[in-house]
């Protein structure tokens, strides 16, 4: 048994999670349709909100706990199907953001060591992201990440 993602760097087990609600279906109390949300998850992925956020924003505002349960499909297989979805993968997108804001203090702050070690390790983590993304072909295969094209990345 080997698990892929785990975390690396750091003594943590990772166990907290958030507990999903046991009923799968969607709550009576709630009167909005299946287009309805998925004409607002479109609307706000044009805004340019990540599919974290939108879920977040429909937690809070429409009171909307799990997407899935109420549409029968995930916010990202939405975004999807509608052409809207992210050209990066989320978690390997904030990860380049970190990286590249790493960067941009150590250009400033040069002697900072504990951030150039940091920075190492985040750096290892898109690259180890990156090669399980190509495995399952969510990335092309001849993507790669380096630290000067790193920017671009994340401004695209």
């Amino acid at each position: 048994f080997s698990q892929n993602m785990v975390r690396m760097h750091g003594p943590g087990k990772g166990k907290a999670a958030s507990a999903l609600p046991f009923r799968r279906t969607p709550p009576t109390w709630l009167k909005t349709t299946t287009r309805d949300i998925v004409k607002t998850i479109v609307e706000m992925a044009k805004k340019g909100l990540p599919p974290s956020m939108i879920g977040t924003q429909l937690r809070d505002s429409m009171g909307i706990a799990q997407v899935k349960n109420v549409t029968g499909r995930k916010i990202l297989r939405l975004l999807k199907h509608n052409g809207q979805a992210p050209d990066l993968p989320e978690d390997l997108y904030c990860l380049i953001k970190r990286a590249v804001n790493m960067r941009k203090h150590l250009d400033r702050n040069r002697r900072d060591v504990d951030t150039k070690y940091r920075l190492i390790l985040v750096e290892s983590r898109i690259h180890r992201l990156a090669r399980y993304y190509k495995r399952v072909k969510a990335l092309p295969p001849t993507w790669k990440y380096e630290a000067a094209n790193g920017p671009s990345l994340i401004a695209a």
